[in-house]
């Protein structure tokens, strides 16, 4: 007997699956809860790299159906995302993409419709990725300082650097100024 499964995938701690879990359920598919694998995961991480996805192939057997509400929940990676639908298609594991109105992505029709898809949501991606670079780089360029504040002041490292040659300890320093002892080590290392 055939099962249908849900691999619902969400990129950051934020973000929660519950949309794509009342997706699927509008559109008519009851899953057993011990059939629907949800996983909080990058979708530039191949597919068979994350753990979620790992455990749902060990569960699919030959004439399931994978139901995942947008072809992007696969992957981010076209070659990634094809390579994964292939590797179904050959298990004989059917793919149920809602976005794209119900085509198996393991037929013909389907394979055409995910292949320009994972395209443009690999295309997507990277022009996320260029458009961070770029603004980093103006904001760079206009002289921003970059990255995190740091934990002490140029006076505070002098001052720990005086304490530390008066003989007080890194790790009584890094108490009294609330932060961790190789940040005082850095700061008497930078003298």
């Amino acid at each position: 007997m055939s099962r249908t499964f849900l691999y619902a995938r969400v990129s950051t701690a934020e973000q929660t699956t519950d949309n794509q879990l009342l997706e699927v359920q509008a559109a008519g598919f009851t899953i057993q809860p011990r059939h629907t694998i949800t996983e909080t995961i990058s979708g530039s991480v191949p597919a068979a790299g994350r753990p979620g996805f790992a455990k749902l192939l060990d569960k699919l057997d030959e004439g399931d159906t994978l139901v995942v509400t947008k072809l992007d929940r696969l992957g981010r990676n076209t070659a990634d995302v094809l390579a994964t639908v292939e590797s179904l298609a050959a298990a004989k594991v059917h793919v149920h993409c809602l976005a794209l109105k119900g085509v198996d992505l393991t037929s013909a029709s389907g394979k055409l419709h995910m292949t320009v898809l994972a395209a443009v949501a690999q295309f997507e991606r990277d022009l996320l990725i260029e458009r961070t670079h770029a603004g980093l780089a103006r904001a760079k360029a206009e002289g921003k300082k970059l990255g995190r504040r740091a934990s002490l002041t140029d006076e505070q490292k002098a001052e720990v650097r005086a304490r530390i040659a008066a003989g007080a300890t890194a790790r009584g320093l890094a108490a009294e100024y609330g932060v961790s002892h190789p940040t005082i080590l850095k700061a008497v290392q930078t003298a």
